[in-house]
C-alpha cells in the first residue's frame, strides 16, 4: 500500500505514522530522513543536498525528486511506504506521480489528519521544555507532576518562542496556504480521505484503519 500522510503541525501525524507503518509493514518515509540517509550514504544527489542545506538554501525538486526516487527504489519499499513531508507543491506531486507510473507504480491514499485550527493551537502553545534536559511536557496533555517544573531534574519549564499563541497561529496560516492546493490536487483525483484526528489516539487510528479497508 502506497500512502502519502498529510496533517498541519500538533495534528499528530507522527503517532498515527508509527502505527500505520506497524501495521501495514511498510516503512514510515519522512523528508529529514530520506536526505539524511542520502547524506550518510554520499550518493551523488545526497552531496549535492547537503550542499545546498549547508548554506541555508533550500534543495531544489530535481534533486529532491531523485532522492525520493532512490528511496521508493529500494527492497523496503516493495510492499508499499508511507511519505511524509514530501509533496509539499504541485510540482512535486506531480513529479511523483510521474515517477510512480515510471515504477507501474500510483498512491492509493492521501490520509490528511484533520484537526480544527483552535484545537491545533491548543496543542502547540501548551508545549513546555526542560532547558536542562530536553524533555518535553504539556500544560494539559502531558504535565509535570509539580507545575513548572521538570520531573528529572527540577528544572524551571520554559516555553519556546515558535510555540508562542502569535508565532502558532501565524504557522499554521503558513501551512495551510502551502497544503490546500495539494489537497485539492489529490481530491480531485479521488485519493484523498480525511480522518478526524480531535479525538483518542486509538480512534483516529481506527478511522485511519477502516478507511484503508475500502
Amino acid at each position: 500500500m502506497n500512502l502519502i500522510l498529510m496533517g498541519l503541525p500538533g495534528a499528530g501525524k507522527g503517532t498515527q505514522a508509527e502505527k500505520i507503518s506497524k501495521e501495514y509493514n511498510i516503512p514510515h518515509i519522512s523528508t529529514g530522513d530520506m536526505f539524511r540517509l542520502a547524506i550518510k550514504e554520499g550518493t551523488e544527489l545526497g552531496k549535492k543536498a547537503k550542499n545546498f542545506m549547508d548554506q541555508g538554501d533550500l534543495v531544489p525538486d530535481e534533486v529532491t525528486i531523485g532522492i525520493v526516487q532512490e528511496r521508493l527504489s529500494k527492497d523496503d519499499c516493495k510492499q508499499g511506504f508511507l511519505l511524509d513531508g514530501f509533496p509539499r507543491t504541485i510540482a512535486q506531486a506531480e513529479a511523483l506521480h510521474n515517477l510512480l507510473s515510471d515504477m507501474k507504480e500510483s498512491i492509493d491514499y492521501v490520509l490528511h489528519v484533520d484537526v480544527p485550527e483552535e484545537k491545533l493551537i491548543e496543542r502547540l502553545t501548551g508545549r513546555r521544555i526542560c532547558p536542562t534536559c530536553g524533555a518535553t511536557y504539556h500544560v494539559m496533555y502531558n504535565p509535570p507532576q509539580k507545575e513548572g517544573l521538570c520531573d528529572k531534574d527540577g528544572s524551571e519549564l520554559i516555553q519556546r518562542e515558535d510555540d508562542t499563541p502569535e508565532t502558532v497561529k501565524n504557522r499554521l496560516a503558513v501551512n495551510i496556504k502551502q497544503t490546500q492546493p495539494l489537497m485539492d490536487f489529490y481530491n480531485d483525483k479521488g485519493y484523498l480521505v480525511t480522518v478526524n484526528g480531535d479525538q483518542d489516539i486509538e480512534l483516529v487510528f481506527s478511522d485511519i484503519q477502516a478507511k484503508l479497508s475500502k
